[in-house]
């Protein structure tokens, strides 16, 4: 039987292992989004309206990026332990950048005619915020939160070499479970990837804008009447 086979027969065999597997994964991963929307959101929201920060925006996002994952959850070892602790902070700090910065641009990168017009009525900066800017804004900071998610589900599998319970349980631990469950829990990652991948996608589209989701959708057009002509020269 193939590699593919047997990894489905674990699944089947194992189903209630890898379903309380999941739930403990789901749970690290919840934990960590909820701190990191707590922490990038508000920092990034108000350094954009501010249009303040962005080497700071920036420069978090890029050490975000270079922060191997196994090196920051050792270095946690080391001060908070072995076990859930260890495990949700160094999650935190890897889901934190890519919600921070996609909230900075976003807010940052709002027309600033329409900020302009809201201020001629009258609005105060918070009124800007929340009823021009956020609104607008939303789609691009919940695709930052897409992309946490994900990055958050398929990195939690490697917290269990320090004490966070998980899929990966099965995953580092081929001694036990072989290379079919390594394959099968692999699949259940994949799987649950795939799933907040299509659920935030489809609330990313939900919360846009009709009109912005109309605008995106418009083909661009090449207007060959408003091209200058190449210039040519006259005897």
């Amino acid at each position: 039987m193939s590699d593919s086979g047997n990894a489905l027969q674990f699944i089947g065999d194992h189903t209630g292992l890898l379903w309380h597997l999941t739930v403990k994964h789901l749970e690290l991963t919840g934990a960590a989004m909820g701190i990191g929307l707590l922490i990038a959101l508000p920092i990034g929201i108000w350094l954009g309206h501010l249009h303040r920060g962005s080497f700071l925006a920036i420069s978090i996002s890029n050490v975000g990026r270079a922060l191997p994952s196994l090196a920051l959850i050792s270095f946690g070892v080391a001060v908070l332990g072995i076990g859930f602790l260890n495990a949700m902070v160094a999650l935190v700090i890897l889901a934190v950048p890519p919600m921070l910065t996609n909230a900075y641009v976003a807010i940052e990168g709002v027309d600033r005619d329409a900020v302009e017009a809201a201020k001629g009525m009258g609005m105060t900066g918070f009124e800007v915020l929340t009823r021009v800017e956020l609104p607008l804004a939303l789609p691009l900071i919940f695709a930052g939160i897409r992309i946490a998610v994900i990055f958050v589900i398929s990195t939690a599998t490697i917290t269990s070499v320090a004490g966070g319970t998980s899929l990966g349980d099965v995953i580092v631990d081929q001694a036990t479970y072989r290379l079919s469950g390594v394959v099968g829990a692999s699949i259940c990652v994949a799987a649950l990837a795939l799933l907040a991948q299509l659920l935030f996608t489809g609330l990313q589209r939900a919360i846009t804008p009709r009109g912005l989701r109309v605008q995106s959708k418009r083909p661009v057009r090449l207007d060959t009447a408003s091209v200058a002509p190449a210039s040519t020269t006259t005897n």
